[in-house]
């Protein structure tokens, strides 16, 4: 990070570890960022020596070493830096080595949902995760609560305005098990990822979404890899997602 170059303050934000790039976009537009004592509109920039203050607090710039790690999170886990009814954290469940560092979640799943997580402490690389741009494909096995109509795979992929947002997906594959139940699951990809998306576009077509679970983004699988348990991705696994 060059301190003499100026950057957009979410960019800024985001490589400190705050949180996503998306994330400051949306802390800058609730006026919630000031810079050497302004309150900044989104698109301002300034150089990292500059006084940020983030939601009141002043804006740490670290100097740890970029960290990205996978967990598998179980149900029940929400995906929050902070709590105020101190419900349990995927933060929670990290080796204490882990605690200390300023991570946050690149893209997120609801609390009722679990697989795969990607936590980091790297701004430019949570952006390229999350942002619909990069086009990286995110897969979840989805079970219904009741057995799933072949003909409404194509509502699915058309899409929906539901709360001001389109909402689709990109593919949907039926299970091609013929046991009982096997009817009401699927795999469904997706290339963007809104709040509670699944959950909501299957909703609209009246069906309720019982298990949801991520197994993987890009490249990155969800392979032997224990409920609560995490892996550090390298170098090497990052090229592979982002490629």
């Amino acid at each position: 990070m060059n301190s003499s170059e100026l950057e957009r303050v979410q960019k800024i934000i985001a490589n400190a570890g705050l949180c996503s790039r998306r994330d400051a976009e949306k802390l800058i537009e609730l006026a919630k960022v000031r810079v050497n004592g302004k309150t900044i509109a989104l698109g301002a920039k300034a150089l990292t020596t500059d006084a940020i203050f983030v939601d009141n607090k002043p804006l740490k710039i670290p100097n740890d070493k970029p960290i990205t790690l996978v967990l598998n999170k179980p149900k029940g886990v929400i995906c929050s830096n902070d709590d105020p009814f101190a419900q349990k954290t995927v933060f929670d469940l990290l080796p204490n080595d882990f605690k200390k560092k300023r991570l946050f979640c690149a893209g997120r799943l609801d609390k009722d949902s679990e697989g795969l997580l990607i936590i980091t402490n790297d701004g430019n690389l949570a952006n390229k995760i999350t942002h619909p741009s990069a086009q990286i494909i995110k897969k979840y096995r989805v079970t219904l609560n009741k057995d799933f109509k072949i003909k409404d795979i194509s509502k699915l992929t058309e899409g929906i305005e539901d709360e001001g947002e389109f909402l689709k997906a990109d593919k949907i594959l039926p299970s091609p098990g013929n046991k009982e139940g096997d009817k009401r699951k699927l795999e469904v990809h997706l290339s963007h990822g809104k709040k509670r998306e699944i959950r909501r576009l299957f909703e609209a077509h009246r069906y309720y979404v019982k298990k949801l679970n991520r197994i993987q983004i890009g490249s990155i699988q969800l392979k032997n890899i224990p409920k609560g348990g995490i892996k550090i991705l390298g170098k090497k696994d990052i090229d592979r997602l982002l490629g």
